[in-house]
């Protein structure tokens, strides 16, 4: 086996592969061939830099590491929408090509049996193969859908280069067998997506529940200490007076007391040197006591 040579790894496989016949299959491969060929060459990567690996519904592409990546991923963002359409124009309903990608960055080494071999490599296998990325095909208008290593994010793409709008690219966390893989989706996250994401690179969103919902008002912390009375040009200042009874919800219907002991006032102006008990009330002595029990002085009487 050969020793691990960093590599920039491009894989590109066809959605719904094995739901067509032999013919359309064949036609298939022909076109994912072409495409790939195509935009390879776009970005200034000839035969001399690459080497392919045949996965059937598949293509895998280990370039060389001198090859410019960021004209590779400025290719496949501008060009291979291009190209998919222009095919697709043409082909039949059952022979409409839709595209998965993937660019990562890594080590590979080649064995005896022209085999690769790398756990970079097969991090990016499991990229192309998430969940998410399939999802995001599905709402893909332009039949293909991208996603790039941790490690191409940093070297190329948040550096916003021409063509590859750093904006665009949203960080997602996808499942795998492999444990949890970081990554960086162009486009918008799938609606309804497992995967956390976080647009742009900025923090994720708060998840604790604490947040307000969308278009509703924030939550302001009232201040310490009394609450300032009210000023005398308003009804009731002064008085002690609660607040106003809510309205019944319909007519006829009485309005549900809240939760709990509620005392409402109507006038006046009550006030208490002592305790006010509510409600029925055991152990007093004596028996049992039902009602109100007023103890000490309450507005309008002796003292």
């Amino acid at each position: 086996m050969t020793d691990p040579v960093s590599r920039t790894i491009l894989l590109l496989d066809i959605e719904k592969y094995s739901d067509r016949d032999d013919v359309e299959q064949a036609y298939l491969r022909r076109m994912l061939y072409d495409i790939t060929d195509r935009a390879l060459e776009s970005a200034g990567i000839d035969e001399r830099l690459r080497l392919r690996a045949d996965r059937g519904d598949s293509v895998m592409e280990l370039i060389d590491a001198n090859a410019s990546v960021t004209a590779l991923l400025r290719t496949l963002l501008t060009e291979v929408p291009e190209l998919l359409r222009a095919v697709n124009r043409t082909a039949s309903s059952s022979a409409q090509i839709r595209l998965r990608g993937v660019v990562a960055t890594g080590y590979v080494a080649v064995d005896e049996h022209d085999g690769w071999v790398g756990s970079d490599l097969n991090h990016a296998c499991r990229l192309l193969d998430a969940r998410l990325l399939r999802a995001a095909l599905l709402e893909r208008p332009d039949d293909f859908a991208l996603c790039v290593s941790e490690s191409v994010h940093a070297g190329i793409v948040r550096h916003d280069h021409q063509g590859i709008p750093a904006h665009a690219f949203h960080q997602v966390t996808v499942d795998s067998k492999n444990g949890p893989l970081r990554a960086w989706l162009y486009g918008p996250v799938p609606h309804g997506a497992q995967d956390r994401s976080e647009t742009g690179g900025a923090p994720a969103p708060d998840c604790s529940g604490e947040s307000p919902a969308p278009g509703a008002a924030p939550h302001r912390t009232e201040p310490a200490g009394p609450r300032p009375e009210p000023p005398a040009s308003e009804p009731g200042a002064g008085q002690g007076q609660g607040p106003e009874p809510e309205p019944a919800e319909g007519r006829g219907q009485a309005a549900r007391p809240a939760a709990g002991v509620v005392f409402d006032f109507g006038g006046g102006s009550p006030s208490f040197g002592g305790s006010l008990v509510a409600g029925d009330q055991h152990g007093v002595s004596g028996g049992q006591v039902t009602g109100d029990v007023h103890l000490g002085r309450s507005g309008g009487e002796p003292a």
